[in-house]
């Protein structure tokens, strides 16, 4: 579902203090994970406020938030505003402070993503399918299976 932002970061978005305000650097999808083999969640349109949560090691995937809506980033698309200009994520996060933060399918799907439509085959996005009864066997006493 493509969804333009505009109205949604005029809302605000609601970040802890140790979030970082950053700006999308042109349209770019906002994925369920680290990668642009999870599913998109939405695309944010270019110049759009965000806030930065952390990024991976290597900056090259940032967690994210936009829109009431959280995702992860490709580093490469974000800037920060730092001494009077805007400078990419992935040269400057270090300096600037932003943090690396790792990414933990099962709780952050479960936190942000419940109820989506890709929500349930956790197995075909990287986590564990959910646990399923395969069936009991049963054996008489005295009788092989």
């Amino acid at each position: 579902m493509a969804l333009g932002l505009g109205l949604g970061l005029a809302l605000g978005v609601v970040a802890p203090a140790s979030a970082a305000p950053g700006y999308a650097t042109g349209d770019v999808n906002l994925r369920a994970g680290p990668g642009t083999a999870y599913p998109r969640v939405a695309t944010i349109g270019a110049g759009a406020p965000l806030e930065i949560f952390g990024c991976l090691d290597g900056y090259n995937w940032c967690d994210v938030g936009a829109g009431g809506m959280r995702g992860w980033v490709s580093g490469s698309y974000l800037q920060y505003a730092y001494q009077g200009r805007r400078v990419l994520i992935p040269e400057y996060g270090p300096r600037i402070g932003v943090p690396i933060v790792t990414f933990d399918f099962g709780d952050y799907w479960g936190r942000y993503y419940r109820g989506r439509p890709w929500y349930s085959p956790h197995d075909r996005w990287g986590g564990p399918p959910p646990p399923r009864l395969i069936g009991i066997l049963q054996v008489a006493a005295g009788h092989p299976a």
